[in-house]
């Protein structure tokens, strides 16, 4: 890779670790780490060195305006506008050559049992680049436009609790849910990160209920690695957690048998975009289609059941169908 090339990424990792609240005025030490290990996979200064670092540094300031300053009393680097980010200053034509020479690095492991899951991302990445590298950058009317996450708060938690994850480490946090105006002080064991709907999510088990909670990273704050080490319940295996769950939720007990029955048209949907990997067509004829999947009833489900309108029909199990007619019904009275 290019000298240039690496640069650009690099900069990108420092300006990460510069900005990382929960790891606050990182040392050049630090700095090297993260890219050497980001880049090259180990720490031990072999492929870059403290010299290139400063280099690294002056050119941020110099070519991207970073305001970046030296804490004596903290022996490290900030940003003295804590609201910079190189993310937001426009990809240059160097910075796209930069990523597509590594997607196009990252798109050989695809297909590697390991990285498989990850293909459809590894695809959109590849689209999104392609794409942006012909598309001018500066065009008021693009003539493609990618989906995109409304809100990514949160994210910048991830790394903490990943590493808790390794390390089977408690996590405290204090947390804010829909039904609650007051923030809550929480202690858990981190098991798992799942993303859903471009919003991330914690998979803890909570000592106090004995129970696994799920958490929205959107609505945690001051969060904390703890030393204790984590209690994790022998029965969790991260693989088949939501082995039946059609979303972030998931149930202890026995998945039910589904049955509903779709039109024509929408019926090329589903086929196209399956409710659950277990989906299966059981009849099909000219008028109608009948799928069959194995899955926990919930309020995702629900919700993607009802977004079809009148278009598909609940067969099974009856307490299921029972209960759309009731949600129906207050549909009705609110438009009636």
């Amino acid at each position: 890779m290019p000298h240039i090339k690496n640069a650009l990424i690099r900069f990108r990792i420092i300006d990460r670790c510069i900005r990382n609240k929960y790891k606050p005025f990182p040392s050049k030490r630090e700095l090297r780490e993260a890219c050497e290990e980001n880049l090259f996979g180990s720490t031990y200064g072999e492929h870059i060195c403290d010299s290139t670092i400063e280099k690294d540094l002056f050119n941020m300031r110099m070519d991207h305006d970073a305001p970046i300053k030296y804490s004596k009393k903290n022996d490290g680097y900030y940003y003295e506008d804590p609201n910079y980010s190189i993310n937001d200053i426009p990809l240059t034509q160097q910075d796209l050559e930069s990523i597509q020479f590594a997607v196009n690095t990252l798109q050989q492991f695809r297909d590697v049992s390991m990285f498989r899951q990850f293909g459809q991302a590894i695809d959109k990445i590849v689209d999104r680049v392609a794409i942006e590298s012909k598309q001018s950058l500066t065009s008021e009317n693009p003539v493609v436009q990618f989906e995109t996450a409304f809100s990514t708060k949160g994210n910048e938690l991830l790394p903490l609790l990943y590493e808790s994850i390794i390390a089977k480490k408690k996590v405290a946090f204090n947390y804010k849910s829909f039904k609650s105006t007051a923030h809550k002080k929480r202690t858990v064991s981190p098991l798992l990160l799942k993303e859903y709907r471009n919003r991330w999510y914690l998979i803890s088990f909570e000592e106090l209920k004995s129970d696994i909670i799920t958490f929205a990273l959107e609505r945690m704050s001051d969060l904390q690695k703890l030393q204790d080490d984590s209690i994790i319940p022998l029965d969790f295996d991260s693989k088949e957690y939501f082995e039946y769950s059609t979303g972030i939720t998931s149930y202890k007990g026995n998945p039910e048998v589904i049955e509903i029955k779709s039109d024509v048209i929408s019926s090329k949907y589903i086929l196209s975009q399956p409710f659950h990997h277990s989906q299966k067509l059981i009849e099909e004829n000219e008028d109608f289609c009948i799928f069959q999947l194995k899955v926990f009833i919930s309020e995702e489900l629900i919700r993607s059941f009802l977004s079809f309108g009148g278009e598909i029909e609940v067969l099974e199990p009856i307490t299921l169908r029972n209960h759309l007619k009731d949600r129906v019904a207050q549909l009705f009275q609110k438009y009636n």
